[in-house]
């Protein structure tokens, strides 16, 4: 086996291990913490990222509890989350939060922030237990992560090092077998 072989298969499986850090943008953070608003008590997670694509990279999960023990969420519960720019009276952009997983007390909606800075968030909740209104407000920037390509010339250096350590291995083993020393040229 000839050394290029195995950098060649330690180099791909560097760069194929890039590809799953890019499916996660950062950790959400809480905006809203256990708020009582009405019949519910609110909390509001983000991932507040900014796009230049028109991607939806404002991630919100919303979760519900009843106030009441002895209330429940239904089918009918509804949640919208809506944004817009700090400090502008235009208008709000709107996306009805979905169930997630099928479970009543989450919800997720993702928006488009098309700028850093910060926006205004505003979550209403409506159903059979009545009507609620929790607002924060959130900064947005862009993923500061490397792309990919950038990943893997990251890694070169210690590629390198780990081929030469790997030759230095190769050498020693073959020298051993043959009966001799190990030398480093």
């Amino acid at each position: 086996m000839t050394l290029r072989q195995p950098l060649a298969v330690l180099l791909f499986a560097a760069l194929a291990g890039t590809a799953p850090v890019l499916a996660h943008d950062g950790p959400p953070f809480p905006i809203v913490s256990a708020r009582a608003a009405g019949a519910y008590e609110i909390a509001v997670w983000t991932d507040p990222d900014t796009t230049d694509d028109g991607t939806p990279g404002g991630q919100f999960w919303v979760m519900l509890e009843p106030l009441d023990a002895s209330g429940a969420l239904s089918a009918e519960t509804t949640v919208e989350v809506a944004i817009r720019a700090n400090g502008t009276e235009g208008a709000w952009q709107l996306a009805r939060a979905e169930p997630v997983e099928g479970r009543l007390d989450r919800h997720f909606a993702a928006l488009v922030m098309d700028h850093e800075g910060r926006f205004d968030v505003r979550v209403e909740v409506g159903g059979p237990l009545g009507d609620a209104a929790v607002t924060a407000w959130v900064d947005a920037t862009y993923d500061l992560r490397p792309p990919p390509v950038l990943l893997g010339v990251y890694l070169l250096p210690f590629l390198a090092v780990g081929g030469l350590w790997l030759k230095v291995l190769l050498r020693r083993h073959r020298s051993r077998a043959a009966g001799g020393e190990a030398r480093l040229e």
